[in-house]
């Protein structure tokens, strides 16, 4: 067991086209772990593609938890996702297993090993409000109000990002403190002992070409016929929080008419390799336990070392 005697939790980050689902699956092989997703976008049915969804062939070796659980037109917070995941790992101790904690949402990670900041309820007039606002001013304009009084917040937060900037100004406007500071906020202890292990590769460029081999991928397996389908669905429109999902924005553009289909593939990279390279800022600024090279061939073994040189439970 943990020197805690808390129950162990081993988490597995890593930037998208790390090779998560590939090392987290040969684990599975090796300890007595249960995968639990921690992706924002693989919580939407509809999207398997874009979202690099683990194969059928694979879920049935390995489950995941915590996918295909929403409708792409529903929203999805990291409050439920903590309530969600919570739940998941309480059900994999009592099976006397060990939660295996798998994403690129780092986010999600933070809300469930530090907590929620205590933020308000939504309110429905002033939201009201900000949105006339927006409609005459754009939210570009909008996303510079906040930098004013919250530089940290927006710098997070992409310009045409509607639904981010406006919570972020209905919480300043609400408590008179802004989100980055009610962010760093304690909360109690979550009971459980986190065994973080991230994914860093020591090449950006590999890592880089990994992601245009796989998004050639995505589109020989179907990716513009999936957002098609996505489109086709009465309850969607681009402003759904699924569309955010890189992608996806890109290839809805081509499909209204706004972008070339080479503009959407090309805006499509440019915005997946940006998201890497913040995921990899983040992890470098983060706390973990241990950090391993994903391109090294010997990963999973390291891996194992690692955990088992921890003991994270007598599960495994």
């Amino acid at each position: 067991m943990p020197a805690t005697g808390k129950p162990a939790v081993v988490c597995l980050l890593g930037p998208t086209a790390a090779g998560k689902t590939g090392l987290a699956v040969e684990l599975t092989r090796r300890f007595r772990f249960d995968i639990v997703s921690v992706d924002s976008a693989m919580v939407y049915r509809g999207m398997d593609i874009g979202t690099a969804k683990p194969a059928r062939v694979v879920l049935a070796e390995a489950p995941h938890r915590l996918i295909d659980i929403r409708e792409p037109w529903q929203s999805y917070s990291a409050g439920e996702f903590c309530a969600d995941a919570r739940r998941c790992i309480d059900e994999i101790h009592r099976s006397g297993r060990v939660p295996l904690l798998v994403g690129g949402t780092f986010l999600y990670f933070r809300a469930l090993q530090r907590g929620l900041a205590p933020l308000p309820a939504a309110d429905p007039e002033l939201r009201a409000e900000l949105e006339a606002r927006a409609a005459h001013r754009g939210w570009p304009a909008m996303h510079a109000e906040l930098a004013r009084s919250d530089p940290a917040t927006a710098a997070r937060i992409h310009v045409n990002d509607r639904q981010r900037i406006q919570r972020a100004l209905e919480v300043l406007l609400i408590t008179g403190e802004t989100m980055s500071v009610l962010n760093q906020q304690t909360v109690p202890d979550s009971g459980l002992c986190f065994l973080r292990l991230v994914l860093l590769p020591s090449d950006r460029q590999l890592l880089y070409q990994r992601i245009e081999r796989r998004l050639a991928q995505m589109l020989e397996a179907g990716f513009l016929e999936e957002v098609s389908a996505l489109r086709s669905l009465p309850e969607m429109n681009p402003a759904r929080a699924a569309m955010r999902s890189v992608g996806y924005r890109q290839l809805w553009q081509y499909l209204e008419g706004a972008l070339t289909r080479q503009e959407a593939l090309r805006q499509a990279l440019v915005a997946t390799r940006r998201y890497a390279k913040r995921q990899l800022t983040w992890l470098r600024n983060d706390r973990a336990e241990a950090a391993f090279d994903s391109l090294a061939a010997d990963v999973a073994d390291e891996l194992s070392r690692v955990i088992i040189a921890r003991a994270v439970s007598d599960a495994l």
